[in-house]
C-alpha cells in the first residue's frame, strides 16, 4: 500500500490518497483542529455512486483501521449488488471513541471531505453513528443519507436492517427445520447496538426466546427489561443453546475458535464481515451449520438509505418491496447451496460478482 498523492490542505483537513489494488479510491484525512482521523474507501462505482455507512470506533493501530474499512467497503459492493441497488460500494471510519470524542466540528470537517469527493461517495449511519451525527455532516455536504428530517429523509436505518435480518432468520429456519416461525425458538444475539436491540424487540414480539450479550450496560438493561433474561458473559454467548446465533456486533467473531463451541444450528445476524476468513463458511457447512451470508441478510439498512439517495416517493412501500425481494434472493441462495452441497456464501458471492460486471 503506497501513498501516490498528497493534496494541499482542503477545508483545514490534510487529505492523502492511497493507491490500493482493487479499490477505486482510498482517502486518508486528518484535521488536527478537531482531532479528526478518517478513512474513506471507495471499492466500486460500477453500479452507481458508492454508498455505505460511517463507523466510529477506536482501533489499536492505523493498519487495523485501514484493514477494517477496506473489508467493509468491499462488502458494501457485494451488499448493494445482492440487494440489486443502483449503488456502488464504499465505507468510511472515524477513529475515536463515539462516547467521548464526538464534536460538531469533527462531523462538519468530515462533511467537507465527503463534499470534496463530488458525489463519488454517499455517507450514512453505521456503528457508533446516529441520525443527529449525520445531520451535522449534512451542514457541509449534500451527499448524505439517514437524515432525521427532510422531504426524503429515511432516519435511522437500523430498524429496517433488523427487519431484514428477522426475515432472513425465518427463511434460514425454514430451510434448516422446515418451519420458519420464530415463536418458541431461542435466538442468541451477540451485540445490542441499534440493530441488535431492534432485532431483540422484533423477536420478542414474535414469541421468540432471546439470550444476549454486550458490553454496554445501558443496552443490557433495556434487553433485560424487554426479555426478563439476564445477559450472558461475552464468551458464554457462543456456547448458549439456541436455534440461531445472531452476530450483531463487530466482525470476525465467527471463526475457527468460536465455531466448534457454537450450540446453534443457524448463524444469521446483522454484523458485517462475520467470518474470520472465507474458509470459515466451509467449516460451518462441514459441521452442518447453516450460514446466512452477512452481506445479503443485513442489507435492509442500505435499502432504506438507497430510498433517500434515489429520492424515492412512497419510500416505505418501495423499501418493503425491496426487503421481500432480498428475502427471495436469500431463499434462492439457500436452495442453490443445498443443491450443490456447499456453503451459501459461495452462491451469494457468485450472484453479487455477476451483478458487479461492467
Amino acid at each position: 500500500m503506497n501513498v501516490d498523492k498528497t493534496t494541499p490542505r482542503v477545508a483545514r483537513a490534510m487529505i492523502k490518497y492511497l493507491d490500493i489494488a482493487g479499490y477505486e479510491k482510498v482517502v486518508v484525512a486528518t484535521d488536527p483542529d478537531v482531532n479528526l482521523h478518517a478513512i474513506i474507501a471507495i471499492h466500486s462505482t460500477t453500479r452507481g455512486p458508492a454508498a455505505g455507512g460511517l463507523r466510529m470506533r477506536q482501533y489499536a493501530s492505523f493498519d487495523d483501521a485501514l484493514r477494517d474499512v477496506l473489508r467493509l467497503s468491499n462488502a458494501m459492493s457485494f451488499k448493494n449488488a445482492a440487494a440489486n441497488l443502483p449503488l456502488g460500494g464504499g465505507k468510511s471510519i472515524l477513529i475515536g471513541d463515539p462516547l467521548t470524542d464526538k464534536t460538531d466540528g469533527l462531523f462538519q470537517s468530515f462533511g467537507r471531505i465527503v463534499e470534496q469527493l463530488g458525489g463519488d461517495y454517499w455517507v450514512a449511519e453505521d456503528m457508533g453513528i446516529g441520525p443527529d451525527d449525520i445531520a451535522l455532516i449534512a451542514r457541509e455536504t449534500k451527499y448524505v443519507a439517514g437524515l432525521p428530517s427532510g422531504p426524503f429523509a429515511g432516519g435511522d436505518p437500523s430498524p429496517v436492517t433488523a427487519e431484514g435480518v428477522l426475515k432472513g432468520i425465518r427463511t434460514a429456519l425454514k430451510y434448516k427445520t422446515g418451519a420458519g416461525a420464530v415463536e418458541g425458538r431461542t435466538i442468541s444475539i451477540q451485540g445490542l447496538g441499534h440493530v441488535g436491540l431492534s432485532l431483540c424487540q422484533k423477536l420478542v414480539a414474535g414469541g421468540a426466546k432471546v439470550t444476549f450479550s454486550d458490553l454496554d450496560r445501558e443496552a443490557l438493561a433495556k434487553a433485560e427489561e424487554l426479555t426478563g433474561n439476564r445477559c450472558l458473559a461475552p464468551d458464554a454467548i457462543y456456547e448458549a443453546p439456541a436455534d440461531v446465533f445472531a452476530p450483531c456486533a463487530i466482525g470476525a467473531t465467527v471463526n475457527r475458535q468460536t465455531i466448534p463451541v457454537l450450540r446453534a444450528s443457524v448463524v444469521a445476524g446483522a454484523a458485517n464481515n462475520q467470518l474470520g476468513t472465507k474458509e470459515d463458511a466451509d467449516y460451518l457447512h462441514e459441521l452442518g451449520l447453516l450460514y446466512a451470508p452477512d452481506f445479503v441478510i443485513n442489507a435492509g439498512g442500505i435499502i432504506n438509505v438507497a430510498a433517500e439517495i434515489l429520492r424515492i416517493r412512497e419510500a416505505s412501500r418501495w423499501v418493503e418491496n425491496k426487503l421481500d425481494e432480498l428475502d427471495a434472493t436469500l431463499d434462492h441462495i439457500f436452495l442453490k447451496a443445498r443443491d450443490g452441497d456447499h456453503s451459501p456464501l459461495h452462491v451469494a458471492e457468485r450472484l453479487a460478482a455477476q451483478r458487479l460486471l461492467p
